[in-house]
């Protein structure tokens, strides 16, 4: 259970993070959905309330039930993979654990509980977003980030004995 701590730490957070930031949106933007934004400063980044059935980028609209077993799926997937593939001791891939894991949980209840995912952040022509996203592209993008490095490391060890073995 030790190999848990961080990533359902970190996951727990931003399951919340992501939640209160829904709630708070839907209070204050809500009940229609695109009627009223909140620009940030400078003005690049718009708060925005949105229902999206689809997945990432409002793709594959109009079916949750479909899209609620692909999420258990892949979490399901991703705690398989973690548990057997992955070396669990390094913090980068605990804390990516976490952000994907809390970030999947976060849409997951959206979708179970309303039929659809709350998002509300807008920048410039980006299709719309929210906290729950951010955390599984983050949490991706360092996993990605992680392989490289270890794969990188790899090489120079292979480079470094055929050169030691000449």
């Amino acid at each position: 259970m030790r190999i848990w701590a961080v990533p359902l730490a970190i996951a727990s957070t931003f399951l919340l993070l992501d939640q209160a930031t829904k709630w708070w949106v839907v209070q204050t933007l809500g009940p229609e959905t695109m009627a009223r934004s909140i620009t940030l400063p400078g003005g690049w980044i718009r708060l925005v309330y949105s229902h999206n059935t689809g997945v990432a980028f409002s793709m594959f609209q109009g079916h949750p039930e479909l899209l609620t077993i692909a999420a258990l799926c892949i979490v399901a997937g991703a705690i398989y993979f973690y548990t057997a593939h992955l070396d669990h001791h390094q913090p980068l891939i605990q804390a990516s654990m976490g952000l994907i894991m809390g970030g999947a949980f976060g849409n997951l209840i959206d979708r179970i509980r309303l039929g659809y995912v709350v998002d509300f952040i807008s920048v410039g022509w980006f299709p719309i977003f929210n906290v729950a996203d951010s955390a599984i592209t983050i949490g991706a993008v360092l996993l990605i980030y992680q392989f490289l490095r270890e794969d990188l490391a790899e090489r120079r060890a292979r480079k470094h004995e055929t050169l030691t073995s000449q």
